[in-house]
């Protein structure tokens, strides 16, 4: 579902992907339960259907979430012309061949300088309410990576906790061997909930050491930044929206409004929605000065909703982004690249073919192009 309504795209553009690739375990491993097993035959369904969106849609770099092979990943990504590639934790061996925790990993057809984990800050466990015991469900990745014509950027890749309800026994209170049947449904509904207002008070906390860590490093670095993944919310939501740092109420003057712009991160749909505008813009403005257009009411295009990456049953949602810094903001005086383009690859989600998607993933695969200023 690409947004961009040429054809054809400037040379001086890179491409960035983030990639939900839904348990992607080699077999004879398991993900999960010793049921779930890929056979040889839809193993390799699942590896051609990635090759083949790679090869199609060529990005430059791709972030990638829920891997459990890595080396079989890095081998697929060498092999479709990513030369590096990085990943910096293991999944969980549950017992023997049966793995949880999946991890996040990078790949870049641009080299990587430097990489690592995003490091929890403990002093911030106490001013943001957080257990001294917090630590990421999911470690999340930094890599350095060399762009051409911008220099060294950071891309970070998280994969945030999932609404899955996380499982305690605090949380019930009753002695199921001498409960009612009605009693023993009730506590469970409540262990339930809980269990779900914590998995959400997770990922808020992982979302506020995240931007810490993010802010951070830009203060001491200043290169740009990028945040992809799966957010497992929608951005719009009070858990995750503070990530786009447009709360703040100390920007009361031109040097804090330029500092605000250059570290805040932005959404890389809206920030494509206000780049197309200005082209369309741009090219009414060619055949008549901006007065004639607004007398003729001429109409701009609006914006609208980012599309769904992920459906649950008929239910559509947005739990894929790519964030940006300000240099990649058109409207910022100092930025070096604008959101050329904004392509969603959905087809397997609403028109799947089983041949062929069978084996994919259950997000939506979310694609830019970065146009370099000239």
């Amino acid at each position: 579902m690409p947004y961009l309504t040429d054809n054809a795209q400037p040379d001086n553009t890179i491409k960035i992907a983030t990639f939900n690739l839904c348990n992607y375990l080699a077999p004879p491993d398991a993900f999960y339960d010793f049921e779930n097993i890929y056979s040889q035959e839809q193993w390799d369904r699942k590896q051609t259907w990635i090759r083949t969106y790679l090869e199609d849609h060529q990005p430059d770099v791709v972030g990638f979430q829920e891997v459990f092979s890595s080396p079989s990943l890095q081998q697929l990504t060498k092999e479709s012309g990513y030369a590096y590639f990085t990943v910096i934790d293991e999944p969980n061996v549950v017992d023997d061949y049966i793995y949880d925790s999946p991890v996040v990993a990078i790949a870049s057809r641009f080299p990587i300088t430097g990489f690592s984990a995003v490091p929890e800050d403990a002093n911030l466990n106490g001013p943001l309410g957080i257990s001294d015991s917090f630590s990421f469900s999911r470690k999340p990745l930094r890599a350095t990576i060399q762009l051409p014509q911008l220099g060294e950027c950071d891309f970070y890749v998280v994969h945030f906790k999932s609404k899955r309800p996380i499982v305690d026994e605090g949380f019930r209170q009753i002695n199921i061997d001498t409960a009612f049947y009605s009693e023993i449904a009730a506590d469970n509904l409540r262990a339930e909930i809980l269990g779900q207002w914590a998995s959400t008070q997770q990922r808020s906390a992982e979302a506020a050491q995240l931007i810490n860590a993010i802010w951070k490093r830009k203060m001491k670095s200043g290169l740009p930044a990028i945040l992809m993944g799966d957010f497992n919310d929608e951005l719009e939501t009070s858990v995750l929206h503070h990530l786009l740092a447009d709360g703040g109420r100390q920007k009361n003057d031109a040097f804090s409004n330029a500092i605000s712009q250059r570290f805040r991160l932005q959404q890389s749909w809206s920030l494509f929605q206000a780049s197309l505008c200005h082209r369309e813009f741009s090219k009414l403005a060619v055949s008549g000065s901006v007065n004639d257009i607004a007398e003729q009411n001429v109409p701009i295009p609006s914006k609208h909703p980012a599309p769904y990456t992920f459906y649950y049953g008929a239910k559509g949602m947005v739990l894929d982004y790519i964030l940006l810094s300000g240099e990649f903001d058109a409207s910022f005086d100092e930025s070096l690249a604008e959101v050329y383009d904004y392509h969603l690859y959905d087809k397997h989600l609403i028109n799947p073919s089983y041949d062929i998607d069978s084996h994919s993933t259950d997000h939506a695969v979310v694609m830019i192009s970065l146009l370099i200023r000239q």
